[in-house]
């Protein structure tokens, strides 16, 4: 890690809010947060607000919440941009004045004079904390324009303006801005301001390594939480996409990500965001939740779907069955539905498969005998007689295994079979069972 980067460290989230909050700008934050806390310096906001036509105040609004949801405070004010415009322009003069911009109509339009930055035409380099020596030709390196024609400074100028002003002397943000940073650096060097240090972040992708987006799947921190994501989980899987611990970890809590949290380890490949594995993360957040915290989320899911469960000790039994299988909260009444309620869907395609298949029906009554016969309805006796029974006919168990599955759940899968028969209860089991050949009736197996 660069010695610089001590307790004196700024560092700055810097959005445009043009919309929603995409989850490689809250990576950027989140890394950010990170350095600042690593090394007890500052992370401080800044809302670059200056396209007046897409920056609302819902969209700055967006911004402030995906932050506050995810636990990513700031150490001073934000600062608005839009705000600082004189400011930016002053600047410009400065440069005009000391010979490093001037002015231009630019492809002779006629409507009026646009400032342009004089690049100092020699090779440029710099070392990215994240890719390591980076260097341009000077015959790549073209004058740009600062200020428009009409009167509007450029984000070049803005951000480097507001940069100075508030001291940030870190600046981490998306690899999409490397060419950017040339430009920065001559700036700087031109108004005689201190050198920032810069890292620029690996692009987040999906499976074909194109950049991740909407079309891909939930792209913006706003869906995570609107489909019951724990923001605990986001912020440890993003910062994982580009970062690694060292090791083979990947759930971390947040205080062993501030303290394990350092630029040497970001690598400068893609990252690849991964669902599957993002939702096993939440899952396992979900269940490292107190007892109590996650009956009560339970409760509230179901009662959301009108499921009220009027036996407290049952759903205890219940809850357990689940938790490995629930991996967002609004899953959870469609794992749990057939254990409130007897009007629960049933999977056509496993009633197809394991209730109309030649002899399963025949199987399943059978098997119900062998249930109702046993004087303790318990998953070691239940699974004992499922077994015995499939021996006496010279059968496999799962002859019998699946066909009472899809009869009690209306599911292929699930939990363990026998526990969950011995909660259900005897009673739901063995009428639901009996009710096979009415359901197989009803979803018309024939067609």
């Amino acid at each position: 890690m660069n010695t610089a980067l001590t307790s004196s460290v700024r560092c700055r989230f810097a959005p445009s809010p043009t919309g929603n909050v995409h989850i490689g700008n809250i990576r950027t934050a989140i890394y950010n947060w990170l350095v600042a806390r690593h090394h007890g310096g500052k992370f401080l906001l800044r809302i670059e607000d200056t396209d007046r036509e897409r920056s609302t105040p819902e969209a700055v609004q967006g911004v402030l919440n995906a932050m506050d949801w995810l636990g990513l405070t700031i150490d001073e004010e934000p600062v608005y941009q839009s705000t600082r415009r004189e400011a930016h322009l002053a600047m410009a003069e400065q440069l005009l004045a000391s010979g490093h911009a001037y002015k231009e109509d630019k492809g002779n339009t006629g409507r009026g004079e646009a400032v342009i930055f004089r690049m100092p035409g020699e090779d440029m380099g710099f070392d990215d904390l994240v890719k390591g020596p980076l260097r341009k030709a000077a015959a790549d390196l073209k004058d740009f324009v600062i200020v428009r024609s009409d009167g509007n400074p450029v984000f070049h100028l803005s951000n480097v303006a507001d940069d100075i002003a508030m001291n940030i002397n870190l600046v981490i943000r998306g690899d999409d801005h490397v060419e950017n940073t040339y430009r920065h650096l001559a700036l700087y060097q031109a108004l005689g301001a201190p050198l920032p240090s810069f890292a620029h972040l690996p692009m987040i992708v999906n499976h074909q390594g194109k950049p991740y987006s909407k079309r891909d799947g939930d792209a913006y921190v706003g869906d995570f939480q609107a489909k019951g994501y724990l923001p605990e989980a986001l912020f440890n899987f993003l910062v994982l996409l580009g970062w690694s611990p060292g090791d083979d970890r990947e759930f971390l809590s947040r205080e062993e990500l501030v303290a394990l949290f350092d630029l040497d380890r970001v690598g400068s490949n893609p990252a690849q965001f991964d669902l599957v594995k993002f939702e096993n993360l939440n899952g396992q957040y979900m269940r490292a939740l107190p007892d109590s915290d996650y009956k009560t989320q339970f409760t509230a899911c179901l009662a959301e779907a009108g499921l009220i469960p009027d036996d407290d000790a049952y759903l205890d039994r219940v809850i357990p069955l689940l938790k490995e299988r629930i991996k967002k909260w609004p899953d959870t009444a469609e794992q749990a539905h057939y254990f409130f309620s007897d009007h629960f869907s049933f999977d056509e395609k496993a009633v197809r498969k394991r209730l109309q298949r030649e002899g399963a029906l025949e199987n399943l009554l059978a098997l119900r005998e062998a249930f109702a016969a046993l004087p303790d309805f318990t998953a070691t006796a239940l699974d004992e007689a499922l077994r015995n029974l499939a021996e006496q006919q010279g059968a496999k168990p799962a002859d019998f295994i699946h066909p009472v599955r899809v009869a009690v759940t209306g599911q292929a899968g699930g939990p363990s079979l026998f526990e969950l028969l011995e909660v259900l209860g005897r009673d739901r089991v063995l009428d639901r069972m009996a009710k096979a050949k009415e359901t197989v009736a009803s979803l018309n197996p024939s067609e």
